[in-house]
């Protein structure tokens, strides 16, 4: 390989960091002219895109001026200025009239603005070049992950995300007001990107962005259907371009799948070409409809969180714009990294689904194999609980059922209530105790155990990847230490003062020191030190739903519900004719949708179309639409 010059290696290291303070001065001497180069600068450019500390200073005292609809000449900008404390720092009042006096012209405003950005882009890149740089030359033992972090922090450059996540509620409040006035004016309407079923979507106001969606089913429900017919809707209905990421199926099958369902063709003559002269017409049809559709699909087997979320940004910067990312399914995937269990890895994995659906901003649907536990039941209606790979407890955990601190074992719990529903003490968003109705109680088989002591000696155990809640938020058993804490009940109770919890009970008021008034209590929490948290063997393994709180106390340590924590809504595929010959619903599916952490919860009505492997909307006299 041959030597670098040296000349050019020493230029190379002298070379000054990219800048153009002439587009900046002519930008801010076109700003002192004319509003509307301010409107032009404010489109393109932030504070932090100057080089010149003394031009970011005059930028962000000309947009506060601007934004409270004062005067934005050479004075009252050095006025704003002496009140910033950042007079000096500019050269006064004489620097701001050589800005305006040098402008070449005010006309030009939006193209000093794109230069200024640029250069700030190019600044940014070398920033982050610099810190990939270094991460490179640590030798760090997750390669993949540091793969997933360059690309992330290119890909935020190349979005012009800010790097401050923080913002001004007054400009969240205006949005807000925006929305409530459109909802207001149009009541029926979607406010989320439409799954093309209207009772799904009465109840989810649609896929709302940002959220990750789970949908659970046992083999042979038609989750995949499902999640094909959403995917199909968006992309083209609403014209959004859709990812799909299959590990069970290749692009063929899949397509075939999409096919046979929008063209309502048999499936089963699809699969063998014995085709009708009205199937070919059919598919005419629908392949002009599928054809302009922007749907693109993943059939790598071996594809891991990090690969999804590479591929999705890079889709949806070429696309500009993304709609939908569905992933089949979530127990086929890998995380891409070493785990100590497989549970503790499909936990990360759907922490990493949430995170890709921040990130883009768009709905992320994840269908997930449900555990064969509730085949063993006589209500075969699954629940949160039946998610596999969910954290569990064990049966002897003392589950506090009211504020008096009255317990019961989880094995005893289960039987007792089952999906009965009952109470149980729960911590709300404010890390107070309540009571709190319980939607599910479930058996999740025989799973690996871990022991967690606490400094006050109490234990609890649960599989190694159940959340508690710590001073630094959820974690999961196998992620504490001894440096960690976690909060535990405590047998004191105060009044909710004007706060209303309905689910408190009469009998667990208490007499105010206000005459004869009874004001409902909540518990409260305190938090203990980790001890230690060792594998202990194998056991029977319970969970509860707690939709309201997400959350309960056993053995007095505050847990969380378990896989779907990072989900925003969780809904089942239910067929009842897959378990009942004679069931009066037949082609009926329900979507049970047991987890909506932004509105209601409720159950959708579809037509299931076997022939054809499609879902589709109910109509009168139980036809499909």
């Amino acid at each position: 390989m041959p030597r670098r010059d040296i000349k050019s290696v020493e230029g190379a290291l002298e070379r000054s960091i990219p800048h153009n303070l002439e587009a900046e001065e002519s930008l801010l001497g076109a700003m002192l002219l004319s509003r509307d180069a301010i409107a032009d600068a404010v489109e393109f450019c932030q504070s932090v895109d100057f080089y010149k500390p003394s031009h970011a200073a005059i930028f962000e005292a000309l947009t506060e001026l601007h934004a409270r609809g004062e005067s934005v000449d050479p004075v009252s900008v050095a006025e704003e200025l002496r009140r910033q404390d950042k007079y000096d720092l500019v050269g006064g009042t004489g620097a701001l009239l050589e800005l305006q006096a040098n402008t070449p012209t005010i006309a030009s405003a939006a193209r000093y603005a794109r230069i200024v950005e640029e250069y700030s882009l190019l600044r940014k890149l070398i920033k982050v070049a610099t810190e990939i740089s270094e991460l490179a030359y640590s030798v760090p033992k997750e390669v993949g992950a540091v793969l997933d972090l360059a690309e992330s922090l290119i890909f935020e450059i190349s979005e012009r995300k800010a790097t401050d996540s923080l913002v001004s509620i007054k400009d969240v409040l205006l949005r807000t007001l925006d929305d409530l006035q459109a909802q207001y004016e149009n009541p029926d309407a979607v406010t989320g990107i439409a799954t093309g079923f209207f009772e799904l979507d009465e109840i989810l106001s649609g896929m709302q962005r940002s959220s990750l969606i789970i949908v659970g089913a046992r083999p042979g429900m038609g989750k995949t259907s499902f999640a094909l017919g959403i995917a199909a809707q968006v992309a083209t209905r609403s014209n959004l371009p859709v990812l799909i990421f299959s590990l069970e199926m290749s692009h063929m099958e899949l397509t075939q799948r999409i096919l046979a369902s929008e063209a309502r063709v048999d499936s089963r003559r699809m699969r063998t070409g014995k085709l009708t002269e009205e199937d070919w017409s059919r598919i005419s049809r629908a392949l002009g409809q599928l054809g302009d559709a922007p749907i693109y699909i993943d059939d790598n087997a071996q594809v891991t969180i990090l690969d999804i979320r590479a591929k999705a940004r890079r889709l949806k910067a070429s696309t500009n714009g993304l709609g939908l990312v569905v992933v089949d399914y979530l127990q086929l995937m890998s995380g891409g990294f070493k785990s100590e269990s497989r549970q503790i890895e499909v936990s990360e994995i759907s922490r990493g689904l949430k995170l890709l659906a921040r990130e883009l901003d768009v709905p992320v649907l994840a269908l997930s194999q449900l555990s064969r536990g509730l085949e063993m039941r006589a209500d075969k209606h699954p629940g949160l609980a039946d998610l596999r790979e969910s954290g569990c407890l064990g049966g002897s955990s003392r589950i506090t059922i009211d504020q008096l601190g009255n317990t019961v074992s989880l094995e005893s719990f289960y039987r007792l209530y089952g999906d009965y529903g009952a109470e149980v003490v729960s911590m709300n968003e404010k890390t107070m105790l309540e009571t709190t109705m319980v939607t599910q109680v479930r058996y999740s088989g025989v799973k690996p155990l871990y022991r967690l002591t606490l400094s006050s000696h109490k234990e609890l155990e649960a599989t190694p990847n159940h959340r508690v809640f710590t001073r630094r938020g959820w974690k999961m058993l196998w992620q504490l230490n001894t440096a960690d804490e976690v909060a535990v009940r405590t047998d004191e109770l105060v009044p909710c003062d004007q706060l209303v919890y309905a689910a408190l009970d009469d009998s667990l008021r208490r007499t105010s020191n206000t005459g004869d008034r009874q004001e409902p209590v909540v518990g409260l929490t305190r938090f203990e030190k980790v001890l230690s948290a060792t594998f202990i063997g194998y056991g029977p393994t319970y969970d509860i739903a707690v939709a309201q709180n997400e959350s309960f106390v056993a053995n007095e340590i505050v847990v969380h519900n378990s896989l779907e924590q990072d989900a925003d809504v969780v809904m089942f595929i239910y067929r009842d004719e897959l378990y009942n010959q004679d069931s009066p619903d037949k082609g009926i599916a329900e979507i049970l949708v047991s987890k909506h952490r932004n509105g209601p919860t409720g159950v959708a009505r579809l037509s299931f179309m076997e022939t054809f492997t499609k879902f589709a909307n109910m109509a009168r006299g139980h036809g499909a639409q």
